[in-house]
């Protein structure tokens, strides 16, 4: 049963940090389209730069299709556009492998990196106050992924290499069977090149 929507006035906790989100959201959406005034690029476009640049190697049109949560005709409209531009090459072989250029690399960085005003809100935060929010994002993004309703995210909650509070150091609680080393919230990823999926055995246990 989908849960009711907050009422005007609910206080709950619950309720005010749906609230502050939405303002967020409101403050990226704005940055987004500001960001498409300078550059030409759609959100979209600006992220299959990034998604790109993030994997450091061509993808496929359905595996961005996908990483994004958008249709492939939007995926197709979008890597046309990008190439016309000069910012992607697509070479055909057995599929379609979309991969930067020297310029969409450059554009590529500028997409990647968070608004200024995002970022300064972020590090107004004490390290803690960090930790504790970067663990709630990561179990809100799960929840959201076991929903449908968000693409499946490379981040360590989902990773086969993940290792949850196996270490009694409260600092470094959590273990990277990939790197083999401990690590605290701080370090949780929400996007890692290294990410594995679990297998179903994994899944079941």
């Amino acid at each position: 049963m989908q849960a009711a929507a907050p009422l005007p006035g609910d206080d709950s906790a619950a309720s005010l940090v749906t609230t502050g989100l939405a303002k967020i959201g409101l403050v990226l959406r704005h940055e987004a389209w500001q960001e498409r005034t300078e550059t030409g690029l759609t959100p979209t476009q600006s992220q299959i730069l990034a998604l790109l640049g993030a994997r450091g190697g061509p993808a496929t049109l359905g595996e961005l299709a996908a990483e994004l949560g958008v249709s492939a005709p939007t995926a197709s409209d979008s890597v046309a556009a990008l190439a016309a531009k000069g910012l992607v090459s697509k070479a055909r072989g057995r599929t379609l492998a979309i991969a930067l250029t020297a310029s969409g690399r450059r554009e590529a960085e500028r997409a990647a990196r968070w608004p200024d005003v995002l970022l300064a809100a972020v590090e107004a935060l004490s390290p803690e106050e960090q930790a504790v929010f970067l663990r709630g994002l990561t179990t809100m993004i799960r929840v959201l992924q076991d929903q449908g309703r968000i693409p499946l995210a490379r981040m360590c909650a989902t990773c086969s290499f993940f290792r949850p509070n196996v270490h009694d150091d409260p600092e470094r609680p959590h273990h990277c069977a990939y790197a083999d080393v401990a690590f605290g919230d701080r370090q949780l990823r929400l996007d890692c090149a290294d990410w594995r999926a679990p297998d179903a055995k994994e899944e079941t246990r």
